[in-house]
């Protein structure tokens, strides 16, 4: 058998990790037919197939699931031996790549890695804005951002950034028309513009006053997936929207959206910075956890 070397493995590694040629190419920074190539050279190298290519996606073999068992320690080993050296360096080095869903990312997120790369340029970051839910380490991500409901037990979760609301907001013609709520109760009586996850699952919107929480599925014409193009919306009339408070205060105080329900509208703790839960942090990781939780 012909001598394998770990740039081969590397290449195994990362195909079975990701299970798309796409994304693991992506992350070794070649193309998806130089992985291709590379990947066969290794299996023909090894006189076995590794990998099982369909057009429903990336598999592996028996064998392949046998020798990603074996490697995967060692090179995690080998990654925690070379992070370590950045503690040697006066100024963190490499990439960083964040998942966000698309409110977390406008709202706290660039912000906040605006001003961290002013401090740290020899870092690069990627957002990838995504609303889905991602499994974080197949995915490639280094951190999420998320509401700390939706962040799996096994995660270490920061807080970042202020604490935040939901407003109920509509334009002055909608409340001229139809009048103002007094109670979460009489949105029936209203057309509200409905929020659709990308799982499918329809957003209920949530009050709570006096220790009293309330779920309600509020109906209307129109259903969006996007908080951005809900407050569009609602700027035309469309309905009632519920968005972020953060989105609208500068629109309520010029008087193009009223908000009803205010004292049915509570405060959540915000969103939380969340990361797999390992011996060794990456040095750009490590570096914008300790910026995020020194502006606190």
């Amino acid at each position: 058998m012909r001598r394998i070397r770990a740039a081969d493995l590397s290449v195994f590694l990362a195909i079975a990790q990701h299970r798309s040629f796409r994304r693991a190419a992506g992350d070794l920074g070649v193309t998806a037919s130089a992985l291709s190539h590379a990947l066969r050279a290794t299996e023909e190298r090894l006189d076995v197939r590794l990998v099982n290519r369909t057009t429903r996606g990336v598999g592996l073999t028996e064998a392949g699931e046998r020798l990603l068992e074996r490697i995967r320690p060692a090179f995690l080993d080998i990654d925690a031996a070379l992070e370590e050296l950045d503690t040697f360096r006066s100024q963190p080095l490499g990439k960083l790549r964040i998942n966000a869903p698309r409110a977390a990312a406008k709202l706290v997120l660039l912000p906040i890695i605006a001003r961290f790369l002013r401090e740290n340029p020899a870092v690069e970051v990627e957002v990838v804005v995504d609303d889905a839910l991602v499994e974080m380490v197949s995915g490639g991500f280094d951190a999420g951002v998320r509401f700390g409901e939706t962040i799996a037990a096994d995660m270490i979760a920061v807080p970042i950034g202020p604490r935040h609301r939901f407003l109920v907001v509509g334009s002055p013609d909608h409340f001229e028309q139809h009048g103002k709520p007094v109670t979460p109760y009489d949105l029936k009586n209203h057309p509200c513009i409905r929020y659709r996850f990308a799982s499918g699952a329809f957003y209920r919107w949530e009050f709570e006053r006096g220790g009293a929480e309330l779920g309600i599925d509020v109906q209307g014409p129109l259903t969006l997936g996007d908080q951005d193009t809900m407050l569009l919306a609602a700027l035309e009339g469309a309905g009632l929207a519920y968005v972020f408070e953060s989105q609208v205060v500068e629109l309520i105080s010029a008087g193009r959206l009223v908000s009803v329900l205010e004292d049915w509208c509570p405060y959540y703790p915000g969103f939380f910075l969340y990361y797999p839960s390992r011996r060794q942090l990456p040095g750009p990781l490590r570096a914008f956890l300790d910026f995020v939780k020194s502006k606190r």
